[in-house]
């Protein structure tokens, strides 16, 4: 059994709609595999007397439950009529409307069930994160009217590497012995150094994706990892040629191949002339947009001025795109990749853009949003940071080289702190300091 954080914030949003009167359901989002349904049923059967799950993709049938007033009398009126056995007890029962998206009556039903405090009522479903509009696939229904301010939404992750630490048998506060070396002189002892790094590299390989991370937790086999990644990938690829419109099917592909090639060329922007020849945002700007919508991709964003808000200095047109989970993005280069990265033993500029993609990922699902710095042509900060009120920066490199962008930053707009993830031990001199990449769980 995987322990998820996200479990606390559900935990979080029951009792505020049972202490605090909250008229609210929760919609879980997130990209596909990621762990949505299994958690929810989890957090059922674990927290309510009762627990009613409808899936609308494989229950085609209970969508009539929906059909005509959508009062919320009537909706538990007829559910109690089409799935036999069900108990509804006032304050003790949370219904689970999964895959959500092929029942437009149901997410418009949200607003009505939201307001009735008898039962709570938990959303999710696939590519959630896309519009309407952008949606090709005929299971998919529009509601009539999107349930707004009766929806408290939560974007769910693969797992973390705190969590992955969690699913090989370290506890809760395996991070603990860690955070008395930030901002100190002392140096993390090389036989912890070692056995973090370590772990950190097989995190890179075997991603976070549950399925991949519980297998591997009993057989320690990177081979029916990399099956199982292939699976998802496959699986990744079918939704772009179910969902995205037309020819975006085609263009969404393109785009979604062209991040890793990418990121192993180290290229400081994304390119559409990479995708095809000549071409520019005109033509893949909305498959662009499709990838990051439907949660596959992650963006990074260059931005004019390193002040907060950040959004507001965002150059719409220079990003970078990261591969939602890293070990897919591994799984991509091929066995070869991971067996390098394992031994240590990756080079070139693949390693670099790995090493990104890692760090943009454990930003990303540690809740900041991503952004970098590039002043000229000859400088650039790999990420940004709000944090404590001001802009912190991070410079990311897989050995331990010169950090000649990093010092120019210091100089030009003195940040209290400012980080260097390397992949040695830890040091500090003034405000930069130098820490392993794994550290990155602590900023």
């Amino acid at each position: 059994m995987l322990k998820r954080k996200v479990y606390n914030e559900l935990l979080k949003w029951k009792q505020q709609r049972h202490d605090d009167q909250l008229k609210k359901c929760l919609l879980l989002k997130g990209a596909r595999q990621v762990g949505k349904s299994f958690i929810v049923k989890e957090f059922g059967n674990n927290e309510y007397e009762s627990f009613i799950s409808i899936d609308f993709f494989k229950q085609k049938q209970l969508k009539q439950i929906f059909a005509g007033e959508l009062s919320s009398d009537e909706i538990y009126k007829r559910m109690t009529a089409n799935i036999p056995g069900i108990r509804l007890i006032p304050g003790n029962t949370l219904l689970f409307l999964d895959e959500i998206q092929c029942c437009g009556n149901a997410r418009t039903a949200l607003k009505f069930l939201a307001e009735d405090m008898n039962f709570d009522v938990i959303a999710s479903g696939s590519l959630l994160g896309l519009s309407y509009g952008q949606d090709d696939d005929e299971e998919v229904e529009e509601p009539a009217s999107l349930p707004v301010g009766y929806e408290s939404q939560i974007t769910m992750y693969s797992l973390d590497f705190e969590e992955f630490l969690w699913a090989y048998g370290y506890g809760e506060h395996v991070l603990d012995e860690l955070k008395q070396y930030m901002g100190t002189d002392d140096q993390i002892p090389e036989s912890i150094h070692e056995n973090f790094e370590n772990l950190f590299r097989e995190y890179m390989v075997v991603g976070g994706m549950p399925e991949a991370v519980a297998d591997f937790a009993v057989n320690k086999d990177f081979g029916r990892v990399m099956e199982i990644q292939q699976s998802i990938i496959a699986l990744y690829q079918d939704d772009i040629s179910k969902h995205a419109k037309g020819r975006e099917k085609q263009l969404v592909r393109m785009c979604y191949d062209a991040v890793p090639r990418q990121l192993a060329k180290e290229l400081k922007k994304f390119q559409y002339s990479t995708v095809e020849k000549g071409q520019t945002g005109r033509k893949f700007g909305g498959s662009v947009k499709w990838l990051k919508d439907s949660c596959l991709v992650n963006a990074c964003y260059n931005i004019s001025e390193p002040y907060i808000p950040l959004m507001a200095n965002e150059k719409l047109e220079q990003f970078k795109l990261y591969i939602n989970d890293t070990g897919l993005l591994t799984c991509m280069y091929g066995f070869e990749t991971k067996r390098a990265i394992l031994n240590n033993e990756i080079k070139g500029n693949a390693r670099g853009g790995i090493y990104e993609n890692i760090i943009s990922e454990c930003l990303v699902k540690r809740g900041y949003t991503l952004h970098y710095y590039k002043p000229d042509d000859d400088h650039e900060l790999e990420f940004l940071i709000e944090k404590d009120g001001e802009v912190l920066p991070i410079e990311v490199k897989a050995g331990n080289t010169a950090s000649v962008s990093l010092n120019n930053y210091i100089n030009d707009f003195s940040p209290s702190k400012a980080y260097k993830l390397i992949a040695n031990r830890n040091g500090i001199s003034g405000v930069k300091e130098t820490l392993p990449h794994y550290f990155v769980l602590l900023l």
